[in-house]
């Protein structure tokens, strides 16, 4: 259960890199009631977007034109340096090295070895996003072509525990991650595998969950403003409604509407 009371290897941070920020603030902006607030000329078009004046996700331009829109999740660390280093032994790559933003931290970015790209901040004056859970977001998870490559780094890398859960049928497991010692409260992310054949791309990556009231009312919301629906609102036992949607520009997001919510989620379960 994602919660601002960041500790290290718990999600802290999202945002979005996008070819045209102004037409994807007013999407997510009406998809979410979300406000977008730019941080300042000085952080070249990066900006907060905001609810009840808390920021719950941020977005900027693409620095590379090559690259293709999609959403970071950021991880909490308290040494990015030390996390560069853990990245590199574990046998992911450095996309960037450690860099400060003034006073208010540091952020690095990095591989894991299937080819998912995330990163890390280190908090200085900014802890993280202020919201996290109802109107924002609630859960990150990764779609992999090697769960037991990728358990293996991250629990390098950040010391997650993890509980494997039974999927229906004969679709495998799905792996839970949580803070080390946190136990299921402290439950955080979930690690899926996938054939190439299934993921969108053929790659794997990354993928935030943000929090919503109404799934089917917000699906239909992002169809009719350009978006695409991959999986249409769906009941899952004990979890609540899901759905999987890509943006107008192909950033992978999702929908969920806990079950309860004070249980830690595990939508992929």
């Amino acid at each position: 259960m994602l919660t601002n009371d960041y500790v290290p290897g718990t999600p802290n941070w999202v945002d979005l890199g996008s070819r045209d920020v102004t037409a994807a603030a007013a999407f997510y902006g009406d998809l979410f009631g979300w406000g977008f607030q730019p941080a300042g000329p000085e952080m070249g078009g990066y900006g907060m977007f905001q609810l009840g004046g808390e920021t719950v996700a941020a977005i900027g331009p693409l620095q590379d034109e090559q690259a293709q829109p999609a959403w970071t999740v950021y991880f909490h660390t308290p040494d990015a340096d030390a996390t560069t280093k853990a990245v590199e032994q574990a046998g992911g790559g450095v996309r960037f090295p450690p860099m400060a933003v003034a006073d208010q931290g540091r952020l690095a970015g990095y591989s894991d070895p299937g080819g998912s790209e995330f990163a890390v901040w280190e908090p200085g004056t900014n802890p993280g996003l202020d919201r996290v859970g109802d109107g924002g977001l609630c859960w990150t998870e990764l779609y992999t072509t090697d769960a037991a490559k990728a358990k293996q780094f991250y629990g390098a890398v950040f010391d997650w525990d993890f509980e494997d859960m039974p999927l229906p049928g004969d679709a495998g497991s799905y792996a839970v991650a949580s803070r080390s010692g946190g136990g299921r409260q402290g439950s955080h992310s979930g690690i899926m595998q996938l054939g190439t054949d299934m993921l969108p791309e053929g790659t794997s990556y990354w993928q935030p969950y943000f929090s919503v009231a109404d799934v089917d009312g917000t699906v239909a919301k992002a169809a009719a403003r350009g978006g695409a629906v991959l999986m249409p609102g769906t009941d899952m036992a004990g979890v609540g409604r899901l759905a999987l949607l890509r943006d107008p520009e192909g950033a992978f997001f999702a929908l969920l509407r806990a079950a309860d919510p004070d249980t830690p989620v595990s939508p992929g379960a």
